[in-house]
């Protein structure tokens, strides 16, 4: 049964943001094709949670570097909860990870519309914390239908809560929303360097 802590200060973490703690907290979020990566270090009791909407930047080649905020890139992500988490204590060879979402919401397709973001965003994340020595204890990556995840960092346990396919409406627009601004509202030549 699906029970967040009761008593524990809760933090929502929205797509693209993260939150790291040495104090005890609920840090919820939810998930589409997106990952959310909650690290902790046992030792120092540090605990964080991010929520990136993709692995890199190269998913169309028209998307700029430069369309959103570096903490929506899984690759920027990572470290940026890494550095917040060292700062309060953590070692980066005491890290343990257990990671969420990637589940195949989004319903677009074409040569640069990147139909398989939940696929690249698993394969990211595992990819990642493999090359950084950092082992995943669960995971639970996939799927069609979106998550809701409950993260207690004095605990470091996980509670997820599928959403049916009927709900998942909201993660879908939310979604949508930034692959329109990001990839598809840049016009050619918007941006570009002049060389003279």
């Amino acid at each position: 049964m699906f029970v967040p802590a009761l008593g524990l200060p809760r933090v929502e973490v929205q797509p693209g943001n993260r939150y790291a703690t040495k104090a005890p907290a609920d840090i919820k979020t939810l998930l589409g094709s997106c990952v959310a990566a909650c690290l902790y270090d046992p030792i120092a009791k540090v605990a964080g949670l991010n929520h990136f909407l993709l692995a890199a930047p190269r998913y169309s080649r028209s998307m700029p570097f430069t369309a959103t905020d570096a903490g929506r890139y899984g690759i920027h992500a990572m470290e940026l909860l890494i550095t917040d988490m060292q700062k309060l204590g953590a070692q980066r060879k005491n890290l343990r990870a257990k990671i969420f979402g990637g589940a195949s919401v989004l319903g677009f397709g074409g040569p640069d519309r990147f139909n398989c973001v939940s696929e690249v965003n698993q394969r990211f994340i595992r990819d990642y914390l493999a090359t950084e020595n950092i082992p995943i204890m669960s995971e639970d990556l996939g799927g069609s239908l979106g998550r809701v995840i409950h993260f207690q960092s004095d605990s470091f346990k996980v509670l997820r809560r599928f959403i049916q396919k009927s709900q998942t409406e909201v993660i879908e627009k939310g979604e949508l929303s930034y692959w329109k601004t990001a990839v598809e509202t840049k016009k050619p030549g918007e941006g570009e360097a002049i060389l003279f």
